[in-house]
């Protein structure tokens, strides 16, 4: 058994009420303080700090700002990647607490192929965002 298909069901339970706090926390994080204001408490990319370049996940956090104002337009702006690929990584959250009801789902999430075809679009974004 690999994962968390080894973890009892109260465990699961949680597991899976700690990330919800988490969640309703960062939430109100996110909407409350914009990460684009100076002085902010998010960090800054250090990637981006050192090379000027854009990593795949700079822009994310304004984004999540923007997403929790309603503002779809500018969180597509300013990562489109990590906005289109949200829903994917809740899925992901998700199989992973439930792997007993979504396994096919879940073993074609974390395929090989999957992975890859992921990381090829990760890096294909990069390349692309800093061309532009």
């Amino acid at each position: 058994m690999t994962g968390l298909t080894c973890i009892s069901r109260p465990v699961k339970i949680l597991i899976a009420a700690i990330a919800i706090v988490a969640a309703i926390v960062l939430i109100y994080i996110y909407s409350t303080f914009d990460p684009s204001a100076d002085g902010s408490l998010f960090p800054r990319c250090t990637f981006k700090t050192l090379t000027g370049l854009d990593c795949p996940g700079c822009g994310s956090q304004r984004a999540i700002h923007a997403l929790l104002h309603g503002h779809v337009v500018e969180a597509l702006r300013l990562n489109a990647l990590f906005v289109i690929e949200l829903p994917l990584l809740l899925l992901l959250a998700l199989t992973s607490l439930f792997t007993d009801r979504f396994h096919r789902l879940r073993r074609i999430l974390v395929s090989r192929t999957f992975i890859l075809i992921l990381l090829a679009t990760i890096i294909g974004f990069t390349i692309v965002r800093n061309l532009v």
